[in-house]
């Protein structure tokens, strides 16, 4: 990093006293150590530098941010899809799945497609999704009620936060 157009700085690391020191000042005490005067925080006034190894300082600092991209977690949105006329051990199988996915922390969309008069049954599905929901009340919690779109009835589940 070039540090550029500032006549002091002030100086932070390990083995050196904090202050604010003449930018040729903070330079030679870093080479005085056989070390590297690195800007850490540009826009404060005036600038901080470190006094550390560099390519040290890379490293902890690639490392720090795969630390944290390693604790992200990523919630995706599964979806489950139902006919009107959905029997029971069609709604098992898919309950064993949306269970598989909440347990992984995944969201759970679960929607009924009414196809042609289909449509005519909305009570039915609306049934269905809450049936649904309640036999996985235990893993998730509804985030928004069953509600018709179209020609699609949705309703999105959410993995309990775990304690």
């Amino acid at each position: 990093m070039n540090i550029r157009g500032v006549n002091e700085v002030r100086v932070v690391g390990e083995n050196v006293s904090t202050g604010v020191y003449p930018f040729m000042e903070a330079l030679r005490l870093a080479e005085e150590r056989g070390l590297d005067l690195v800007e850490i925080s540009p826009t404060a006034v005036p600038p901080v530098c470190r006094i550390v190894d560099y390519k040290k300082f890379l490293y902890d600092l690639k490392k720090k941010q795969k630390e944290l991209k390693a604790k992200q977690t990523t919630a995706e949105l599964k979806e489950i899809r139902f006919g009107p006329n959905t029997d029971e051990h069609d709604l098992n199988f898919k309950l064993n799945h949306a269970r598989k996915f909440l347990t992984e922390g995944h969201k759970v969309k679960a929607f009924v497609f009414f196809r042609g008069r289909t449509i005519v049954f909305k009570e039915r599905g609306e049934i269905l999704l809450l049936k649904f929901a309640q036999s996985l009340e235990d893993l998730g919690v509804v985030e928004s009620m069953p509600k018709l779109e179209g020609k699609r009835m949705i309703m999105i589940l959410v993995p309990k936060k775990k304690k």
